[in-house]
C-alpha cells in the first residue's frame, strides 16, 4: 500500500490521525505502518464503531419477552451411553470428525512468556499443554485407523511460536499434513468517539477478535473447504488451557449425531452460584448462553425445591458443531462484545503514555452467540473431575497446582479401575494419552 492509498482509505473512514506522526518514522516503521493499515478490515471497523456508538442507547424490550429457563440436560448412562458411543465411534472410523483447538492466548497470567499451549503442565515430564491435546488426537487416529484433522486457532501474537513449538516436538507424533494452523482476526482498539488508537507513533493497537472469530477465520483461511474435502461432518471444539478434556469423546460425538444437532454443549455442575462459567438457558423456542457477569444475582442464586441451583450447569466451552452450520453462520455478522480496557497510547507530541484507567475499547465475538441460530441443540452433563481442570491463574483455583492434582487423580483412578494398580496418595504420576486408549505400559511415568 502506498502513502496516498493509505491517506484515502483513512480519510474515507474518519481515521486520518493514524498518519499523524508518519513523517517522523523511520523507513522500516513507515513500511510496517502502511502494511498494518492495509491489513485492517475497515468494514469491520465500521461495525465496531456502530456497536460502540449504540452501547448507551436504551434497549427496546419485546412486549412479551420470554423468560429464561434451564434447558434439558442429558446424562448418558446405560443403553443410551452404549448407543451414543457406538454412533460416535462410527463417525470417527469414517473420518467424519475434526478437532478444533482455540489457542490464541499467551501465558502472561501464569508468568509465562509465550503461547499458553507451550506452558509445561506434565507432573513428571514437564510436557506442555499442547502435548496432551495432540497425543489425544494421535490416540484417536491410532485407535480408529483414520486421520482426525487437527485445526489450531492461533493469534497474530503467537502463530509463529506455536508452529515452531510443534515443529520442534515433531508434531507430537501427528502427521503434519493433518495439523492445520490458522490465525484469528485482529481488530483495532478505539476511543470513546470511535477513533483508532495508536499505542506508538507508528503502530496501531490491535487485539484478537475473540473465540467467535474462528468462524470468519475459517472462512478466510479456507479451512471449511478443507474440512468438506476431507469429509468432515462434526467439529469438536475446546480450549487450550484444559488438559483434562476428553478430545472428540465418542459418546459426545455420537449423542450429537443421533440427535441431528447443529450445536451440542458439554456442561458441568457449577462449584457455586458465582463460578465464572457461562450459563446455557432456553428462551422461548431458542437457546442462549448468558455470561456469568450478565446473569442476575437473583437468577444465579435461584434454587429448586430440593435446594439445588436452578441454573445448575455451566459451560466449560466444550462443544460439537455441525460443519454445515458453521459454514452457514460464517455468512452472518456476529454480535460484538465490548471491553473497556487500559490501553497504551500516545499524546499529541507522540510520546507514549501508559494508561492508569480504562481509556479504550476492545471488541470480541463469542462463539456461543451463534447458539440461538441452531435448529437443534443438545446439552450433555459430565463430571468435572473427569474432564475439566483449566489452567487460568498462577495460584489458587484453576491453577497449575489444581490442574496437576486433577490429572493425577484421574490417571490413578483409571489405572486402579483397568489394571488394579494402586498408588500411594503422594505418588507423582503422568500418563501419555496414548496409554489411555491402547494400554501401552511404556506410556506411564512415575516420579519421585
Amino acid at each position: 500500500m502506498t502513502l496516498d492509498e493509505a491517506k484515502k482509505l483513512l480519510a474515507a473512514n474518519g481515521q486520518e490521525h493514524v498518519l499523524k506522526f508518519y513523517s517522523k518514522l523511520s523507513a522500516a516503521q513507515k513500511k510496517a505502518l502502511l502494511a498494518q493499515i492495509e491489513s485492517i478490515d475497515f468494514a469491520a471497523v465500521k461495525y465496531c464503531r456502530e456497536t460502540l456508538a449504540a452501547k448507551d442507547a436504551p434497549v427496546k424490550k419485546a412486549k412479551k419477552e420470554a423468560k429464561i429457563v434451564a434447558p434439558k440436560v442429558a446424562e448418558l448412562k446405560g443403553k443410551a451411553l452404549e448407543k451414543a458411543v457406538a454412533a460416535g465411534e462410527k463417525e470417527l472410523a469414517a473420518g467424519r470428525v475434526a478437532v478444533l483447538l482455540v489457542a490464541g492466548g499467551q501465558g502472561s497470567r501464569l508468568g509465562f512468556d509465550g503461547p499458553k499451549g507451550c506452558y509445561e503442565i506434565g507432573p513428571v515430564t514437564g510436557a506442555p499443554l499442547f502435548y496432551f491435546h495432540a497425543r489425544k488426537v494421535l490416540a484417536l487416529t491410532a485407535k480408529y485407523e483414520k486421520s482426525v484433522p487437527f485445526y489450531i486457532m492461533t493469534s497474530e501474537a503467537n502463530y509463529e511460536a506455536t508452529v515452531r513449538h510443534f515443529d520442534e516436538h515433531n508434531f507430537f507424533g501427528l502427521d503434519p499434513e493433518d495439523v492445520i494452523f490458522f490465525k484469528q482476526g485482529m481488530w483495532p482498539g478505539m476511543t470513546d468517539d470511535g477513533k483508532i488508537i495508536l499505542d506508538a507513533p507508528g503502530h496501531i493497537f490491535m487485539s484478537p477478535d475473540g473465540h467467535g472469530g474462528l468462524i470468519a477465520s475459517h472462512e478466510r483461511t479456507r479451512c471449511f473447504k478443507d474440512m468438506k474435502k476431507r469429509g468432515v461432518k462434526s467439529v469438536y471444539f475446546f480450549q487450550v488451557d484444559n488438559p483434562l478434556v476428553e478430545v472428540a469423546d465418542p459418546a459426545f460425538i455420537g449423542h450429537h449425531v443421533l440427535n441431528k444437532a447443529e450445536y451440542s454443549l458439554k456442561v458441568c455442575a457449577k462449584r457455586d452460584w458465582k463460578e465464572g462459567l457461562g450459563v446455557p438457558v432456553k428462551k422461548g423456542s431458542h437457546f442462549e448462553m448468558i455470561e456469568y457477569t450478565e446473569l442476575s444475582e437473583a437468577d444465579a442464586k435461584r434454587t429448586t425445591a430440593n435446594g439445588e441451583l436452578y441454573f445448575k450447569y455451566g459451560s466449560p466451552a466444550i462443544h460439537v458443531f455441525d460443519r454445515a452450520f458453521l459454514e452457514r453462520e460464517a455468512k452472518k455478522a456476529m454480535p460484538l462484545h465490548l471491553a473497556h480496557k487500559k490501553i497504551q497510547t500516545v499524546d499529541a507530541k507522540g510520546k507514549i503514555v501508559k494508561a492508569s484507567e480504562p481509556n479504550g475499547w476492545k471488541f470480541e465475538k463469542f462463539i456461543f452467540d451463534i447458539l440461538p441460530d441452531a435448529k437443534s441443540v443438545t446439552n450433555v452433563a459430565f463430571d468435572r473431575a473427569d474432564e475439566f481442570a483449566p489452567v487460568k491463574n498462577a495460584e489458587g483455583s484453576d491453577s497449575p497446582a489444581t490442574c496437576q492434582a486433577a490429572l493425577k487423580a484421574k490417571w490413578a483412578k483409571g489405572l486402579a479401575a483397568k489394571y488394579g494398580i494402586t498408588l500411594s496418595e503422594d505418588a507423582t504420576i503422568e500418563v501419555d494419552p496414548i496409554f489411555e486408549l491402547d494400554g501401552s505400559a511404556a506410556a506411564i511415568f512415575i516420579g519421585k
